[in-house]
C-alpha cells in the first residue's frame, strides 16, 4: 500500500535529521579533544586577552569599518552619479574607477597606496600606515556601494523625477531630494552586506603596517597566537566577529522580509 504523501514528508525529514546527526556525532568523535581543548579553547590564554582584545582589537576593527564605509558611500554617492551621467567623460571614469577596483584584490590595493604611490608619486598618505589602509578600503567599498548606489537609484520609478520636475525642481535637487532617498530605502539590505564584508576586509589593514594602539581583531589575534604558541586567540577573535556579523546579517534578513511584505 502506498504510503501518502504527509507520510513520505514526514519520513524524508526524519530521515535528514538522523543523517545531519550522524554526521554532526562522526565529527565530533574524530576529533582529538585532548589536544584540542588546550591549543584552541584555553581559558587561561582567553583570560589574558581581556580587556585589550575588546578596547583595541574590536574597537579599531569598528572603527576602521565605520570610517572605510562612510568614505565609501560618499565616494559610490559621486561615482553613481557620474556613471548615469549623460557626459560621455563622467561615465567614462567612474566606470574605469569601478572596474579597476572591483577586479584587484582589496589587498593588492591596500598594498599599493601604502608603498607603491609613495614611491612613485612621493605623495604621503595622512595617517601613516592606518591612514594608506583605510584609504584603500575606502577606494575598494567605494567601487562596490557605487555599483549598489546605482541600481537602487535606477530602481526609483521614473514618475517620481518626472513629478518633481514638473514641480519646478531643477535635476539637482530632484537627485539629492527625491530619487536618493527613495534609493536609499532600496539598497538599505546589499548596503547592509557591503558593510559586513567591509568590516571582515579590516583585517587587511596590516599590511600597511600597525602599531600597538592600532591594532584590529585579526592582527591582534595573531600577534596574540605567535606570543603565547597557542591557538585560543584566534577562536576569541573569531567569536567577537560573530558578536557584530550575525547580528548585522539578521537584521539584514528582516529588513528584507519587512520590504517584502510592504511591496
Amino acid at each position: 500500500m502506498a504510503l501518502k504523501r504527509r507520510t513520505r514528508t514526514l519520513l524524508y525529514r526524519v530521515t535528514m535529521y538522523v543523517i545531519f546527526f550522524a554526521v554532526v556525532a562522526a565529527v565530533a568523535l574524530s576529533i582529538n579533544w585532548q589536544r584540542a581543548i588546550p591549543q584552541f579553547f584555553n581559558l587561561e590564554v582567553a583570560a589574558k586577552l581581556f580587556p585589550d582584545i575588546i578596547l583595541i582589537g574590536l574597537r579599531n576593527t569598528i572603527l576602521f569599518t565605520l570610517i572605510a564605509f562612510t568614505g565609501g558611500v560618499l565616494l559610490g554617492i559621486v561615482l553613481a552619479l557620474m556613471k548615469l551621467s549623460s557626459i560621455g567623460l563622467f561615465r567614462w571614469v567612474a566606470t574605469a574607477w569601478i572596474e579597476l577596483f572591483r577586479g584587484l584584490p582589496a589587498l593588492l590595493t591596500i598594498f599599493s597606496v601604502a608603498f607603491i604611490v609613495p614611491i612613485v608619486f612621493g605623495w604621503k598618505v595622512p595617517g601613516g600606515p592606518v591612514g594608506a589602509g583605510l584609504l584603500g578600503l575606502i577606494l575598494v567599498a567605494s567601487a562596490y556601494i557605487a555599483e549598489v548606489i546605482r541600481s537602487g537609484i535606477q530602481a526609483v520609478p521614473k514618475g517620481q523625477s518626472e513629478a518633481a520636475r514638473s514641480l519646478g525642481m531643477s535635476p539637482m535637487k530632484t537627485m539629492f531630494w527625491i530619487i536618493l532617498p527613495q534609493g536609499f530605502r532600496i539598497i538599505i539590505p546589499p548596503m547592509t552586506n557591503e558593510l559586513v564584508l567591509l568590516l571582515k576586509d579590516t583585517s587587511l589593514v596590516f599590511i600597511a603596517g600597525s602599531f600597538i594602539w592600532s591594532k584590529e581583531l585579526t592582527t591582534f589575534a595573531r600577534d596574540a597566537n605567535s606570543a603565547n604558541a597557542n591557538a585560543t586567540p584566534l577562536i576569541v577573535a573569531a567569536l567577537l566577529y560573530l558578536v557584530v556579523t550575525i547580528p548585522l546579517t539578521r537584521f539584514t534578513a528582516w529588513l528584507e522580509r519587512r520590504m517584502a511584505k510592504e511591496r
